[in-house]
């Protein structure tokens, strides 16, 4: 069953350079990606070639990454600010093709504290009483 998520997703450094008044708010490149896969086989947040580049992301390295279609070597940019059920953080990303979805992967269930239940979708980690626990800082 595909669990899927809505998620908006911020140019981390242009965010950084906005607060700091070198650039206007407005010039901040965002995006919301409404139908994200929730993929517990992911590591990262993917985003599609075409996603990183209207977020304006930059590659600052590579990695392999083991794929349905076997190891591939995939780019890592610069982070996004991301926000899924109103809880936020941020992350490196790496890319995918254009004609895969934004593939939500554990690190950033892990960071936000949710869970994929089967029949609900994506909740609060429910062991917490909907409250945000990190394990650690």
């Amino acid at each position: 069953m595909k669990h899927t998520t809505s998620i908006e997703l911020v140019n981390q450094r242009e965010l950084i350079l906005a607060d700091s008044d070198v650039i206007k708010p407005e010039e901040v490149r965002r995006l919301t990606a409404d139908n994200a896969i929730v993929d517990t086989g992911a590591t990262r947040l993917s985003l599609p070639k075409s996603l990183v580049e209207q977020l304006g992301l930059t590659v600052i390295g590579s990695r392999k990454a083991r794929t349905t279609n076997g190891i591939v070597d995939r780019n890592i940019y610069s982070e996004v600010r991301f926000t899924v059920l109103e809880r936020s953080g941020t992350i490196e990303v790496t890319d995918v093709p254009d004609n895969v979805p934004v593939l939500v992967g554990h690190m950033v269930l892990e960071m936000l504290d949710l869970c994929l239940d089967i029949k609900k979708g994506l909740i609060y980690n429910p062991d917490h009483d909907d409250e945000w626990i990190e394990d650690q800082l």
